[in-house]
C-alpha cells in the first residue's frame, strides 16, 4: 500500500536495500522540461567532491550505487528516475538528497508534480512505497524534493519540497558542489585611458639677494686674502675656452683670409620641386 506523505513528514525504509526515486509531472504547453538530480552528502551535510553530484551530465556515481536513468513519457505524464543502492553506499554517505531542475521555465507552470519512491526488489509493477505531491511549487527553477537519510542503523525518507529561486546552480552550490562560471563572450579591449603628463619638477629660483655671511666670532682677526682674479666670460657654444687666455700681441700678423668657396649641391632632396 502506498503511503501518501504530507510536506515535512518521514517514513522508515525498513528491510529496503535499494530504492527507485521517480520525479513525475504532467506536460504543459509552454512549460519547462524537468530533470531529477541526486547529491550524496557526508557527515557535514555537504558533498565530498563534485563526483557526489549525479545529474544528466554525470549520470553515474563513481561507486555505481546511484544512477540516473533515461527519461520516459506515458501519455501526458513524464518521469525522470534515480536508482539508489542503499545497502552498498559507502558508510560516510549519510544523506542522499533528491532534487529537480526546471529548464525553460519554472515549477509553478507544472501540474501533477510528485515524488514516487519504489522498492526495486518488488519489481517494476509494484506499487510505490510512498508518494509526495508537491502542490505549492512557485516560480522557482529548482526543488529540493526530499531526502533519504540514515537513522538508527537504517534509512528513512523525508518529504521536503523546498524551492530554489537561483535554480540548479543555487541548489548544487548550497551543498558544496563547485559550479563553473558560464563562458563569457570576449570583448575588444578598451583603449587606454588618456593620462595627463606628469608635471615637470620645478627648478627652484635662486634668491636675488645673496645670503648674508655670518658675523665673525670674537678672537684674533684673520689676515685678509688677496682678491681672486677675474674670470672672463666663456662662450655659450663650442668647446670650453681657456679661463684666462692671454691677449694676442698687436704686432703679430693675423692669419690670411681663407679663399672663397661654395659647397656643391647635395642632391635632389634639397631641391624645390614646385
Amino acid at each position: 500500500m502506498t503511503r501518501v506523505m504530507p510536506k515535512g513528514s518521514n517514513i522508515p525504509l525498513a528491510a529496503v536495500d535499494a530504492v527507485r526515486a521517480v520525479l513525475r509531472w504532467r506536460v504543459a504547453p509552454g512549460g519547462p522540461d524537468v530533470d531529477v538530480v541526486a547529491l550524496l552528502l557526508g557527515p557535514q551535510g555537504r558533498v565530498r567532491g563534485d563526483e557526489d553530484f549525479v545529474f544528466y551530465n554525470q549520470p553515474r556515481h563513481p561507486t555505481g550505487r546511484v544512477r540516473h536513468r533515461s527519461k520516459t513519457r506515458r501519455g501526458e505524464d513524464v518521469t525522470d528516475t534515480l536508482d539508489i543502492d542503499l545497502a552498498q553506499l559507502p558508510p560516510e554517505i549519510e544523506r542522499v538528497v533528491v532534487g529537480g531542475a526546471a529548464e525553460g521555465g519554472h515549477f509553478g507552470q507544472l501540474t501533477g508534480l510528485c515524488v514516487l519512491l519504489y522498492d526495486i526488489a518488488r519489481g517494476p509493477d509494484a506499487e510505490p512505497l510512498a508518494r509526495f505531491d508537491i502542490t505549492d511549487a512557485t516560480s522557482v527553477g529548482a526543488l529540493l524534493c526530499g531526502e533519504i537519510y540514515r537513522r538508527s542503523g537504517g534509512w528513512k525518507f523525508r518529504a521536503i519540497g523546498q524551492g530554489y529561486a537561483s535554480g540548479l546552480v543555487g541548489l548544487a552550490t548550497d551543498f558544496g558542489v563547485t559550479v563553473d562560471d558560464p563562458p563569457t563572450t570576449p570583448t575588444a579591449p578598451e583603449p587606454p585611458a588618456q593620462t595627463t603628463a606628469p608635471a615637470q619638477p620645478t627648478t627652484p629660483t635662486p634668491a636675488t639677494t645673496p645670503p648674508t655671511a655670518p658675523a665673525p666670532e670674537s678672537g684674533p682677526t684673520a689676515p685678509a686674502l688677496p682678491p681672486a682674479p677675474a674670470v672672463p666670460p666663456s662662450r655659450g657654444y663650442g668647446y670650453p675656452q681657456p679661463l684666462s687666455a692671454p691677449p694676442l700681441p698687436t704686432h703679430q700678423p693675423l692669419l690670411p683670409e681663407p679663399p672663397d668657396f661654395a659647397l656643391p649641391l647635395q642632391g635632389p632632396q634639397f631641391l624645390r620641386t614646385s
